[in-house]
């Protein structure tokens, strides 16, 4: 039963690319691989065609939230004979062959427990400077919904495509996994985490690798300000609940 969709945002990640597709094409029910290449200067289109995906390039670097509305676009448009649509499995570039181990992901989704489940990795690499940005995350998304997200910047997910559509549209850029699950929690889809042994590239502590988490940051700030009515909410219901 080929039921999954794969949907895999890539910028400058030609030498993991390839083996993340490979992993991707080899997990169960998964009928279609789509690579968004998102602006990227290198080989990656190339090498992603080469491993067997299907391939969405955007001229230029439009950010994370965009890559994953272009590859649910093209899924939508390669599924539209199917009598049911595809789930829609996400996953970054950098898993290489570790994405084999994202099946869990699938089978609450599968089997009709969840909307959406969130991946929890077994094991951690070092991330420089990431915890300010997990905080921030964390934080508001309990404030707005009262629920508390282990890792809530995972970008490996598992939606319905009726959930996915409801988030519509996504948040700009590193704020859409904040924003995915504020705003699903908050129109009533069930949201579960599922710890899955995946494994990110370790990144540094150098002016790149903090730049990148700035970027994170403000994006995942500006995500919750936008969601601002929904946070103070979420908070006066904490409030009246302690009172």
């Amino acid at each position: 039963m080929q039921d999954v969709a794969v949907i895999i945002p890539a910028k400058d990640e030609a030498d993991r690319i390839a083996a993340t597709v490979k992993a991707a094409l080899e997990l169960p029910g998964a009928g279609l691989v789509v690579v968004v290449d998102d602006g990227s200067a290198d080989g990656t289109r190339r090498v992603a065609v080469e491993a067997g995906a299907r391939v969405v390039r955007h001229t230029r670097n439009r950010g994370k939230g965009a890559a994953m509305e272009s590859g649910a676009e093209a899924v939508r448009l390669l599924d539209a004979d199917r009598d049911t649509p595809f789930h829609l499995l996400f996953l970054d570039a950098d898993l290489a062959e570790t994405a084999r181990e994202a099946a869990p992901l699938i089978e609450p989704v599968r089997a009709g427990a969840a909307d959406m489940t969130i991946a929890t990795f077994a094991a951690t690499v070092k991330l420089g400077g990431h915890g300010f940005v997990v905080r921030l995350s964390r934080e508001g998304i309990r404030r707005a919904t009262g629920w508390e997200a282990t890792q809530p910047l995972n970008g490996q997910r598992c939606l319905t495509r009726a959930a996915f559509e409801a988030a519509l549209p996504l948040a700009p850029g590193f704020g859409v996994e904040t924003a995915l699950t504020i705003d699903l929690l908050l129109k009533g889809f069930r949201v579960t985490e599922v710890e899955v042994p995946l494994a990110h590239r370790a990144t540094g502590t150098d002016w790149r690798a903090q730049l990148h988490r700035a970027k994170q940051f403000r994006d995942v700030a500006r995500a919750l300000a936008v969601r601002e009515p929904a946070l103070a909410a979420g908070l006066s219901r904490f409030r009246t609940r302690r009172s």
